[in-house]
């Protein structure tokens, strides 16, 4: 699996939970306050778009370097 992918299905998730835990109609509720953490991962993906720096690109070539093709 490329890194691209890996990131958008990790982007995807966190945004999904995020919105299932802050939308106060969802079964999930716990607070609004999650509402901050999706607007969080929307502005890092922007961001990414124009800079190409991704935080989770980084984190994840260290966490499998092999796998994913950087030097170990």
């Amino acid at each position: 699996m490329s890194i691209e992918r890996m990131i958008r299905i990790i982007a995807g998730s966190f945004i999904l939970i995020s919105l299932a835990l802050g939308v106060p109609g969802s079964p999930m509720f716990v607070s609004q306050y999650w509402l901050w953490f999706t607007a969080f991962v929307g502005a890092n993906l922007l961001q990414s778009g124009f800079t190409r720096f991704c935080p989770m690109e980084i984190f994840l070539r260290k966490v499998f370097p092999r796998k994913l093709g950087a030097p170990a």
